[in-house]
């Protein structure tokens, strides 16, 4: 289980660190940063896959991501004396991220490039430091993986360091270029726990969306992330999982009513039998609200639940009488998986904090920058990041 989340330089989140709990709730006002905490960790995730340079640019490059305030603020400045004005940089241009956790650590710092006439990639961000470490807190004799530049070593059985001969490329995170279950067990270890993170935050529910039509059925243990294999990953649950709890939840939100799917020529559809209907209603049928619903009983009741599931304004689309239904689902997934909730509903927020296991985080701005609101009276994480 993750301990902290730790961004600098991201957008808003200049230096954030967020203490995690078993079942987070991530909230706060509108512009107070909680989509960009969901997206860092999104990129986060990106790293074990390849692909954080390349979701990087999907925003515009590094330049517009990075943290647009002032490197530092003046006293005068936080006192209310002084207007924000530029000020010359004295550290390196950075976007950091990073997560300590209970067995395993890691963080990863990007830079702009060195100016090279003989490449035109001169957007693309270069990764300068790159470390995993044993235990939550950073320390030279925890450290197990080091990347600096291109050069990589990792520590022997002995606790020798032990370079690596092939270099990394300056755009390449050492997790997609590097896996030898010998020399770095611990890098196989951390990459594997993070591309089995869950993210869920684009469901479809127009009238085209797949999950309202006739789909191939195939076992489907993980649903997708846009949940065109709905009526797959149901009757998924249905075979191999909770079948139980699946009834349960539908009847908890919807009293009297009875979840199937149909099969012909090996083609799945959702049908939903409703209290007082003569017929089951078919996913083209169901409102947007209900479909979504089903859309996150399937996630969160996955028979195969991941070590990270995220979920982003969930309540998108669904009627405040369903939120306390959702927020039981929420709990139960959390005695399977960590899980973070980025949300503004109230009815959603206070359900989920009266759980046991719920760490609540509730975001501000000051001087633009993100903040914990109550970050002065908690016990707060330690963390220190790699210097370059």
């Amino acid at each position: 289980m993750l301990s902290a989340l730790a961004i600098a330089g991201y957008r808003s989140l200049r230096e954030l660190i967020v203490p995690l709990g078993r079942l987070n709730v991530i909230t706060g006002a509108n512009g107070s940063g909680k989509s960009s905490v969901y997206r860092s960790l999104r990129l986060l995730a990106e790293t074990a896959r390849g692909g954080v340079i390349t979701s990087l640019a999907r925003e515009g490059g590094l330049p517009s991501t990075l943290w647009a305030g002032p490197e530092r603020f003046s006293r005068g400045v936080l006192s209310g004396e002084f207007e924000v004005e530029p000020t010359a940089r004295k550290t390196p241009v950075s976007l950091r991220l990073g997560f300590a956790g209970e067995q395993f650590s890691y963080a990863i710092d990007l830079g702009l490039p060195l100016l090279n006439k003989s490449t035109r990639f001169m957007l693309d961000p270069v990764v300068k430091r790159e470390c995993i470490w044993s235990g939550p807190v950073l320390r030279p004799s925890a450290l197990l993986v080091d990347r600096q530049g291109p050069a990589l070593r990792t520590r022997d059985e002995s606790g020798e360091w032990q370079t690596v001969p092939q270099p990394v490329a300056s755009f390449d995170s050492m997790m997609t270029e590097f896996a030898d279950p010998r020399s770095a067990p611990e890098m196989i270890a951390v990459r594997e726990q993070i591309r089995s993170w869950r993210f869920y935050d684009h469901f479809r529910t127009d009238v085209d969306a797949p999950a309202r039509m006739p789909q191939v059925g195939t076992h489907t243990p993980v649903l997708s992330d846009d949940g065109a294999d709905l009526a797959a990953a149901l009757q998924t649950i249905r075979e191999i999982g909770d079948s139980t709890a699946l009834d349960a939840a539908i009847d908890d939100a919807f009293p009297g009513s009875r979840l199937e799917i149909a099969s012909q020529d090996g083609r799945f559809e959702v049908l939903m039998q409703q209290h007082g209907l003569l017929r089951p209603l078919k996913g083209a049928e169901l409102s947007d609200g209900t479909l979504r619903y089903l859309l996150l009983v399937a996630a969160l009741l996955t028979p195969r639940p991941p070590a990270l599931l995220v979920l982003n304004e969930p309540e998108t689309s669904l009627h405040p009488d369903l939120l306390p239904a959702l927020a039981r689902l929420i709990a139960r997934a959390a005695a399977h998986s960590q899980v973070l909730v980025v949300s503004h509903a109230a009815r959603l927020i206070a359900a989920l904090e009266r759980e046991d296991a719920s760490e609540s985080l509730v975001l501000e701005k000051h001087f633009g920058a993100t903040r914990l609101a109550d970050a002065d009276e908690r016990d707060m994480p330690a963390w220190k990041w790699p210097s370059r």
